[in-house]
Parts: structure tokens; sequence; C-alpha cells
């Protein structure tokens, strides 16, 4: 059993991974602006970029293992607060793995595969990042900002879903609530990824932890496919109306932040180090039907409520 401190605890990421472990592990949440009252597991209330708020949280959690999540990760907003997107994605990250080198924690720092282009894809860790807008430049500048202080960490590029406190924070769940309604929506047929389940993830993220690997890795689903086929991807798993989703191009959508068109990550380094492939997209939508089915977005729901 390990000690774990989980940034970001409200987020998809962070609250998925405290309630797949925290049976199994010492797990303890940092949150800022979304407490969860009624959460199983201990949660640190903090604003990470205060001064002193990294030590004291880590005094107080004394972890053995830190699993950054914490980030600005909306691109609109990213875009309309630029300074709060540099403190928050790029400098806070470096003052996390300094803290870590010092308390000797294992630091996982979560990066996005949007530090890309999307030029051409196929992308692998040796390939130079090309960062379009605030967001993916900030987190860029975390990357290098972690593997500048500690030599320790781990840096994973992810892309991911599954279902959150809001019900809003992964295109998973726009696509599902959506079409479960009855909505028509438009699904970018130019925009291509490989996300991973949030289950999976975190899965991984842990394994990678216990191999003792360090340094970036592209930590994504080993199938690519367009944003469009996704949303058709989750209609027919769920038995719902795919001609809701119209396919058009992002550049309709009145988007002011840049998307990267084609961000297929290759995944070779991490399947040696793993020693297996990584999930495909059917193996990963049948796990997030499964969730579905056995409650877990009303449970995930459920947290930030009073009891």
């Amino acid at each position: 059993m390990s000690r774990i401190l989980v940034t970001g605890a409200s987020g998809l990421l962070g609250l998925n991974f405290c309630m797949q472990f925290a049976h199994r592990h010492t797990v303890t949440g940092v949150v800022n602006n979304h407490p969860l009252p009624s959460a199983s597991f201990p949660i640190i209330q903090a604003d990470l970029t205060a001064p002193g708020e990294v030590e004291r949280v880590l005094a107080a959690a004394q972890p053995e293992i830190i699993l950054h999540c914490a980030a600005l990760a909306n691109l609109e907003a990213c875009e309309n607060r630029p300074e709060l997107a540099q403190q928050v994605n790029a400098l806070l990250p470096g003052e996390l793995a300094h803290a870590a080198a010092r308390t000797k924690a294992r630091l996982v720092h979560l990066s996005t595969d949007a530090v890309f282009d999307g030029v051409r894809g196929n992308y692998s860790e040796t390939d130079d990042p090309n960062p379009l807008g605030v967001y993916a430049r900030t987190k860029r500048e975390g990357e290098l900002n972690v593997m500048a202080a500690n030599r320790d960490a781990i840096v994973a590029r992810v892309n991911f879903y599954g279902w959150s406190l809001s019900r809003s924070r992964s295109l998973a769940e726009f696509f599902f609530y959506n079409l479960r309604d009855g909505n028509p929506v438009r699904g970018f047929t130019d925009v291509f990824f490989c996300p991973l389940v949030v289950d999976d993830l975190a899965d991984i993220l842990l394994e990678m932890v216990e191999l003792r690997l360090s340094g970036l890795y592209h930590v994504v689903s080993s199938q690519a496919l367009s944003k469009y086929d996704f949303g058709c991807a989750i209609a027919r798993r769920f038995g719902l109306n795919a001609s809701l989703i119209a396919p058009s191009s992002w550049t309709e959508g009145g988007l002011k932040a840049a998307r990267s068109p084609n961000l297929m990550l290759s995944t070779a380094k991490l399947v040696r180090e793993l020693g297996r492939s990584l999930p495909d997209q059917e193996e990963g939508l049948r796990r997030f039907h499964q969730s579905y089915l056995s409650g877990l977005p009303d449970a995930i729901a459920s947290l930030g409520v009073a009891a």
C-alpha cells in the first residue's frame, strides 16, 4: 500500500483515480474550487499556486507518489486568461517536481497530445513538439520544467475520456448525454486522436510507477480515429441514434483556440516497457459502457453533494 497524493482530485482523471484506488492505497485528493464533501477519501483544499501551499500540502500528506492532474485545461479559457494558464500549466508543475525531488516522492505529471501541431501525426517521444495556442504552449513548458527539475519524474502525454463530476468534462460524455436526450450534434471528421478510457489510464499510470519508469511517454490508446467516428462508436455501444451526429470540420465551430488535426501518437516506447499492447477503442468503449451500467456516473456526481 502506497501513500498517493492526487492534485486536481475533482477533475476527470483525478477523481476516477481516487475512486479506483482508494481501497488499495492511502489516497489523498487536493481540490481548489470544487470541494468533494461526500468523498470517501481524505481531501485537502488548497490553491497550489499560492506561496507555500505546495510545501504545506506535501507536509500534510507525506506522499510516496504524486499524481499531478491539476491544470487549466479548457482551451478557450487559456486563450482568455494566458497569465493564469502560465502559472497553472507551466510554473506549478516545475515547483511540484522540485518538491517531489526533495521529498523523494515519485511524480507523475500529466501533459497532453496537443503539444504537437498535428500536421502529420504518428508522433513519437523523440519528435519535436510545435504547440498551437496558449494551452498547448503552457503545457509544453510544464513538461520541460518537470524534466529539468526531476529526472525521476514521469511525464505522460495523454488524451482520455470517462465519467466526470460535472458530466461534461469529456468528449464521450458530450456525445452520450446529447444523443441520449435526442439532441443533434456535430462531430469533427478532420481531427484525429487516440483517446484512452480513464480507467485504463489510471491502471497504466500506476503500473508505470511500480515499474519505476521515468521520462517522457505517450500514454494513449493503440488506435486512432476521428472525433466524428468516436461519436458514432459511442452511439453504437449505447444503442443511440448516430444519425444525430452531423459530420463537420473543426473550422466551422467558431472556436478561438487552434486545434491540431492529427494527434495520432506512437505508443511503441511504452509498449516495450510494459511488455504488452495498449487497449484499442473497442476495449475502451466496452469498459466505459460497463462503468455506466455499474452506476459510476451517479456515484461520481454524488460526491459533489453534501450528505
